[in-house]
C-alpha cells in the first residue's frame, strides 16, 4: 500500500506542477478567453511602440496601425476628418504636417491604458516648425486593436495649434488636407 500511495502522491504532484506551469507559459500570448491577458498584451504593444517613438526611432505608424485602419481626427478644424487606410492617413494628414516641421513630433510623455481590445493613450508631443517656432500639443488616442494592430483610431488634440502650423507655413504644408465632405460635423 505504501508503494501505491507514493505513486498516487507523485502523480498528483506532477498534475499540480503542470497546472501551475501552464498559466505561466501562456502568459505571453493573449487569449480571447482571458480579457486581462488581452488588455495587457495590447497595452504592452502600444506602450513599447511609444517608448521607441519617444527615443527617436521611426516606425510607430507602420508598426501599430493596421494597413486598413480607419483613423479619425476629431473636431471641427480644417484638419479634422476620417481617413480610411494607413496610406490615406499618412498622405493626407501626417506628411503635410511633417513637411512643416524641422523634425517629426516626438512624444515627451505618455500614459497608456487598456481594456480588452481598446487602448487609450494620452500623450504630450513636441516639435519645432521649419520657421523655428515651437509646436506643442496634448493628444488622446482611442484605439481598437485586432491581432496586435490598431484597426480603428479616434484622435483628440487641440486643432488650433496644429492648424496654425499648417496655415502659417503656407500651401506646401496644407496640400492633401481632407475635403470638407470628409470632415465630421460639429457636435
Amino acid at each position: 500500500m505504501n508503494g501505491s500511495r507514493a505513486g498516487t502522491t507523485t502523480g498528483i504532484m506532477l498534475l499540480l506542477a503542470l497546472a501551475l506551469a501552464l498559466p505561466l507559459s501562456a502568459a505571453g500570448t493573449p487569449s480571447e478567453n482571458n480579457p486581462a491577458t488581452v488588455s495587457e498584451h495590447n497595452r504592452r504593444l502600444v506602450s513599447d511602440a511609444f517608448e521607441r517613438w519617444s527615443a527617436g526611432q521611426d516606425g510607430f505608424f507602420t508598426q501599430v496601425p493596421d494597413p486598413e485602419v480607419v483613423w479619425t481626427i476629431a473636431g471641427s478644424g480644417p484638419s479634422a476628418g476620417r481617413f480610411e487606410g494607413r496610406d490615406a492617413f499618412e498622405q493626407r494628414a501626417v506628411r503635410p504636417f511633417i513637411a512643416c516641421l524641422s523634425a517629426p513630433v516626438r512624444p515627451v510623455s505618455h500614459q497608456v491604458w487598456a481594456d480588452g481590445d481598446h487602448v487609450i493613450v494620452h500623450w504630450h508631443g513636441q516639435a519645432t516648425a521649419v520657421d523655428g517656432l515651437p509646436y506643442r500639443n496634448d493628444y488622446a488616442w482611442i484605439m481598437r486593436m485586432q491581432h496586435g494592430r490598431a484597426v480603428d483610431v479616434v484622435a483628440f488634440l487641440d486643432l488650433v495649434p496644429y492648424d496654425a502650423v499648417l496655415k502659417r507655413l503656407g500651401p506646401d504644408c496644407t496640400r492633401g488636407l481632407p475635403e470638407p465632405a470628409d470632415r465630421p460635423r460639429r457636435l
